[in-house]
């Protein structure tokens, strides 16, 4: 008989037996882990097995089957477990799936089948103990984020004074030696002073205090930073008293201790041995282990100091790399929708005032102030928005001089036509020949100021544009400036309009 793969990498063993609200049957008991079977599989001599179990006694080679041996029926080949000839029990799985099951967790009330404890509860119960990853401590499920955050000793936490990250339990030792930690000066009561700085703080705190240098020799003074040396001045004398009692005592020594050795003028060993001629060497032996000691534990602390620096030496390069990288894309997506932005708006003011019937009117507010730059040479010139012929037909655009240019410069105003290149040049009729007629209308609609031309098909001015628009052509002495002043008919409200008409004969 074809046997059915056993194939089952994430199996567990049997269900705890204490699940079952009703008492278990024991053909629902795995022989190998004496609990529910789960996913049960199927001997050849007819035991049942959970997979697990049965894939962990074969995984060595077949075995014999103890239960077979313990109820005296044991016979080869029957009795012999091998992953080849056992198959899944369905009709044993089905059964025990919809048994009663209840929640072992204490606290919890869940009740179901098997076949929910194992698809929908185990292993999710807000109630099971469960083990930190990082302190090994039991805790329960729902407790889990609490815990990460807050209650574990072996949680990592970044100092907040200095961003370095460390385990909660060295956070408190770090704060001893981190040279962001805030301090206050006892002296003048600054707060938050970084340990880095609160040297320097205490060296120019005006009202911090320290010990006369001659201290050692008795004299009792403490004296605030900056009166110092008045101290040292008006107290010279008594210094020297206080010095006097021990240079008496080293003369006195030296003459009664000769054999000592040479008095050593330029070491302080010298003084050590006049003072202790006997137990000389082992004070200072003492001494210096314990200087060596001190100086061990400011190494050491140093070196913590220096590899936390480091980390964080690496960690912020990491940050500033990637922050800048991320400036340089976004600056590179911004400069590309500024210009997005740019055609953009182009587009929409062509769009607004365009026309495609080769008839273009030009409303120019604000006349006084736009002549008066034009006087001043601030801007000579300006141009039209751009109109077409037809809506695939020439596009073309009006400049306007409103202190003239050329032989009409300061008498008239000087209009003039300028043909563009457009998308479909390709398809028209070159050089252009259409007759133009430029109009400055009387806003009474009496007596407009008319002038009209036809192109001269040898200027390069209508030949097929190669640049973005062909020199202008048109009229210098359009219109003498002095029909504009006073009450024109053709400047009200500050504001000329001037019309062109581009003659569609033949296209």
């Amino acid at each position: 008989m074809a046997r059915i793969s056993l194939d089952c990498p994430n199996s567990l063993p049997g269900i705890p037996l204490s699940v079952l609200s009703v008492p278990m049957e024991n053909k629902y008991k795995c022989q190998q882990c004496l609990q529910v079977l789960r996913k049960p599989v199927q001997a050849q001599c007819g035991h049942r097995f959970c997979v697990h179990c049965f894939k962990q006694l074969t995984s060595s080679g077949p075995k014999p089957c103890e239960a077979c041996r313990e109820e005296e029926i044991y016979e080869e080949p029957t009795s012999i477990l091998n992953g080849n000839e056992a198959f899944p029990d369905n009709a044993a799985g089905r059964e025990i799936a919809s048994l009663p099951a209840r929640c072992l967790n204490q606290g919890c009330s869940w009740t179901g089948s098997i076949k929910d404890y194992e698809a929908q509860h185990e292993g999710r119960c807000e109630f099971e103990q469960i083990k930190c990853e990082a302190c090994q401590n039991f805790i329960l499920r729902m407790e889990k984020d609490r815990h990460n955050e807050r209650e574990c000793e072996a949680r990592t936490l970044n100092c907040k004074y200095c961003k370095v990250t460390f385990n909660f339990k060295d956070i408190k030792a770090h704060d001893e030696i981190c040279l962001k930690f805030p301090l206050q000066c006892k002296d003048c009561g600054k707060k938050k002073i970084p340990r880095e700085k609160f040297s320097d703080h205490s060296r120019s705190c005006a009202k911090s205090k320290s010990a006369c240098p001659f201290s050692e020799v008795g004299c009792k003074a403490v004296i605030e930073n900056g009166k110092l040396t008045d101290h040292e001045h008006s107290s010279t004398m008594e210094h020297l008293r206080l010095l006097l009692p021990m240079v008496l005592t080293m003369a006195r020594v030296r003459t009664e201790a000769p054999g000592l050795g040479e008095w050593q003028e330029d070491s302080g060993l010298g003084l050590l041995n006049a003072f202790f001629p006997f137990h000389g060497n082992l004070f200072i032996v003492n001494a210096l282990e314990n200087i060596v000691c001190v100086l061990n534990r400011e190494v050491e602390r140093s070196s913590l100091t220096m590899e936390a620096f480091a980390h964080q030496h690496r960690l912020d390069q990491e940050k500033i790399e990637n922050l800048s990288n991320k400036v340089r894309q976004l600056e590179r997506t911004l400069a590309m929708r500024d210009l997005q932005v740019s055609e953009t708006e182009q587009v929409v003011r062509e769009l607004q005032f365009c026309t495609y019937d080769g008839i273009f009117v030009w409303k120019i507010s604000d006349f006084s102030r736009r002549r008066q730059d034009a006087v001043a040479g601030r801007t000579p010139a300006m141009f039209s928005p751009a109109f077409y012929s037809s809506k695939y037909g020439y596009k073309m655009c009006l400049r306007l001089y409103l202190n003239g240019d050329g032989t009409g410069r300061g008498t008239h105003l000087s209009l003039f036509f300028v043909v563009m290149r457009g998308k479909c040049d390709a398809l028209l009729k070159w050089p252009f020949s259409q007759k133009v007629t430029l109009m400055l209308l009387d806003q009474n609609n009496r007596e407009h100021i008319i002038d009209a031309f036809r192109p001269d098909v040898t200027s390069t001015s209508f030949q097929r544009p190669i640049s973005e628009m062909n020199i202008a052509s048109g009229c210098p002495l359009f219109c003498p400036l002095a029909k504009l002043a006073g009450k024109s008919p053709y400047l009200r409200d500050d504001t000329i309009f001037i019309k062109a008409i581009v003659d569609l004969t033949g296209l």
